[in-house]
């Protein structure tokens, strides 16, 4: 066997000892139906209620557009605007939003992409809501998540954005993991994109003087919003519940997407930090984040957090 074909890994050494953080780590056991929260919910929000406004950027995603629109839908929150914005999809997509009459709107025509979904898609609910999020065509909300993010928001008026834990599905919507999050790390944020945006609500008054998602970006617009909402003095919340879930399947990894994320995400490291930064400055500044998420994480598998 030549040297050629000897696979070689440039990591250093403990990072090849170390096992992944579980955060990341989207295959902890073999796929199992999805099991709700153990704890249960606080009281239910009082009226008024606030109003919540949740766009879908979609495109060619019908086979799993369904599960996100029910888990919406399902949530049977009564002030609730919800809207898809669909790319233009031609398989499908648009006989399944015609199916749900008038319990959601939706529009279907080509875009420049998800950030200019999303903006368009609020655009078209306008501004009569008090409460943002959106959530995309392959992604789901848990039971429960919307009245328990209204309930929050109405007892705590000094905190502008929240999120919660987050699971991960697979493509057939079977549970293959769960990432357990510790109290917010404004400073990790900084660093690297941790917050589940599936799971991230924030206040009106949050995009009114952040102004909209920044339609530059293809993969990294989440962390930007969340970093700029961050800068802009928004408070934001880590709430002790899982409230939405993650679908990870084979058509979200291509090295072509890979590369872009990166190249995004050190765009925003250097505007935040001045320049682009090395694997090692970014890993070092966030490891008590890391490690306090690893002992969240075994807290909860060990049964000790109820979550």
């Amino acid at each position: 066997m030549g040297s050629s074909d000897v696979t070689t890994d440039a990591r250093p050494l403990w990072r090849r000892l170390l096992p992944r953080p579980p955060l990341w780590a989207f295959d902890q056991y073999p796929p199992r139906p999805v099991t709700p929260n153990r704890a249960q919910p606080p009281m239910p929000p009082h009226d008024p209620l606030p109003r919540i406004a949740i766009v879908t950027p979609s495109f060619n995603h019908r086979q799993y557009l369904q599960a996100t629109i029910d888990s919406v839908l399902g949530q049977n929150y009564p002030a609730l605007a919800y809207h898809v914005q669909d790319g233009g999809s031609q398989d499908g997509t648009t006989d399944l939003l015609a199916s749900y009459d008038d319990r959601l709107s939706w529009r279907s025509v080509r875009d420049s992409g998800q950030g200019h979904a999303i903006n368009t898609g609020f655009a078209i609910l306008g501004a009569g809501c008090d409460v943002m999020a959106y959530l995309n065509s392959d992604d789901t909300l848990m039971r429960g998540t919307l009245a328990y993010v209204a309930h929050i928001f109405q007892t705590r008026p000094e905190i502008d954005i929240v999120y919660g834990h987050r699971i991960i599905i697979d493509g057939e919507g079977l549970e293959t993991a769960r990432a357990v999050l510790p109290p917010h790390d404004t400073k990790a944020l900084t660093y690297l994109g941790y917050i589940p945006q599936e799971t991230m609500f924030w206040r009106r008054r949050v995009w009114d003087k952040i102004g909209p998602i920044d339609e530059s970006f293809r993969f990294a617009m989440d962390w930007d919003f969340m970093l700029r909402a961050q800068n802009a003095g928004f408070r934001y919340l880590r709430l002790p519940r899982f409230l939405g879930c993650f679908r990870v399947h084979a058509e979200q990894k291509t090295s072509a997407m890979m590369n872009v994320g990166f190249a995004e995400m050190q765009r925003i490291r250097k505007r935040q930090h001045g320049r682009e930064l090395t694997r090692a400055e970014i890993n070092l500044p966030v490891l008590p984040f890391v490690t306090r998420q690893f002992m969240y994480h075994w807290l909860y598998r060990l049964n000790i957090l109820k979550y």
